[in-house]
Parts: C-alpha cells; sequence; structure tokens
C-alpha cells in the first residue's frame, strides 16, 4: 500500500469477539491502521502503549485506531485487558489482510521460521479509505515514526 492508494477492504474479528469491517469507517471517520507483529513482546507492547496514550490526539483529529495482529482473538483479548488499550485488536489469523496489504512476512524472513506474521506496519487512511500515510518496518524491532504518523493526521 503506498500513498494515494485505496485500501482493500477486510471483515476480521476484534478482541470483543465481534467482526469489524474497514470500510464500515468509510465516510464517517479516518483510520490509524497498526499492523503488529506478535502480542506480548516488548516493542509491539511499546507500540500499542504510544497509540493508546494519543487517544486524545486521535479524538481530536476524528481517527478510528484499529491494532491487527495475527493472534487469535482470544490471545487479543487477554493482551488488550492487561495492557488496556483503548482501540480494538484484530485478528488476522489467517494473515490474508497482511498478505493484501503488503505486510506479510515471507517464509524465512521471520525468526524461527515464521511465516504467518505481518511486518510493523502503519496506514494513516481518509475518511474515504485512501492511504495518507504509510510505513512499513523491515525491523521488527523498529517503533513505527509516531511523529510522522501524528503530521500526517493534522493534515487530515
Amino acid at each position: 500500500m503506498q500513498i494515494g492508494q485505496s485500501t482493500p477492504d477486510f471483515t476480521l474479528v476484534s478482541d470483543d469477539k465481534a467482526e469489524v469491517t474497514l470500510s464500515s469507517f468509510k465516510g464517517d471517520k479516518n483510520v490509524l491502521v497498526l499492523f503488529f507483529p506478535q502480542a506480548f513482546t516488548g516493542t509491539c507492547t511499546n507500540e500499542l502503549h504510544e497509540a493508546t496514550n494519543n487517544a486524545d490526539f486521535y479524538a481530536q483529529h476524528n481517527v478510528q485506531v484499529i491494532g491487527i495482529s495475527t493472534d487469535s482473538p482470544f490471545t487479543l483479548a487477554e493482551y488488550k485487558k492487561i495492557n488496556a488499550f483503548n482501540f480494538p485488536l484484530l485478528s488476522d489469523h489467517d494473515a490474508a489482510t497482511a498478505e493484501a496489504f503488503g505486510t506479510k512476512y515471507n517464509k524465512g524472513e521471520f525468526p524461527f521460521g515464521l511465516s504467518r506474521v505481518s511486518r510493523r506496519a502503519s496506514f494513516v487512511l481518509n475518511t474515504e479509505g485512501v492511504v495518507q500515510y504509510a510505513e512499513i518496518q523491515e525491523n521488527a524491532g523498529e517503533l513505527p515514526n509516531f511523529a510522522a504518523i501524528n503530521e500526517a493526521i493534522e493534515k487530515l
């Protein structure tokens, strides 16, 4: 996904076991999509805490934050509960959404040979579902550039 492209639609199961469809935000909300590799890992937890800490900023700019990983909805529910994240975490358990967004690791690229994992990636979408900011991390240990994300949001 690149700036100016429309995103593929998806429906994923959330941490509260509800279906969430990306296009349901169209015409109403800007969306910050945060793909993260694995729940209960240090960098992922820091990333999602950063998003939680920016909740007021996102609310002021009509932004719905959603986190996506290939973890199960049950794992995501516990992860969210323990960390008090304030936005939905969605399960892309078969990694089809990560693949559609171009964030899925290929076999052999992620530690331990895991292949059903997404790279850390951030996408800011306007109310029409068009990408306004895109960042895909090659190194899973690096946080997204939240200053650049927030700058893109301010321009919406």
